[in-house]
């Protein structure tokens, strides 16, 4: 077979290979939008007067073990176990923050959770002093970030 004939066969043969279907790869799943975060479920909701406590005890442990920083939001309760995941909401101006139970407390009849005073400036509830307060008690498995 003359090298002509040879190389044209050759030619046409890589382009009906190269028009040969292949089939088409699985479509990738799409990146999740930036959907909203479902909110974690409650367990317990406990209402009643709250103070907030903070730069005396800086730097001190609290009964859990931790160094107590006022700027972060924790609170002391007596009965919630420690490292407990909470929502507590200002019923006053209806603003909430999440929070992590450290400490015990209060001390001081009348009132069920003492708030960190960074968690009481992020409800408004530092300028008050105390007052009256929602705390939701977060499932485990739904933790927030």
């Amino acid at each position: 077979m003359p090298l002509s004939q040879l190389s044209a066969g050759l030619a046409t043969a890589m382009v009906a290979a190269s028009q040969v279907t292949h089939p088409a790869a699985p479509p990738k799943e799409a990146a999740p939008q930036n959907l909203p975060t479902p909110r974690p479920a409650v367990v317990k909701t406990i209402v009643g007067n709250a103070s907030w406590y903070g730069p005396g005890f800086a730097g001190r442990r609290t009964a859990s073990g931790e160094v107590f920083v006022p700027s972060r939001s924790t609170l002391a309760s007596r009965h919630l176990p420690f490292g407990t995941r909470v929502r507590v909401t200002y019923l006053r101006t209806g603003k909430s923050a999440l929070a992590k139970v450290n400490d015990r407390g209060p001390f001081v009849g009348g009132r069920i959770v003492d708030l960190s005073e960074g968690l009481a400036r992020k409800i408004g509830l530092k300028g008050a002093g105390h007052g009256r307060v929602k705390v939701e008690v977060l499932s485990r498995k739904s933790r927030p970030r």
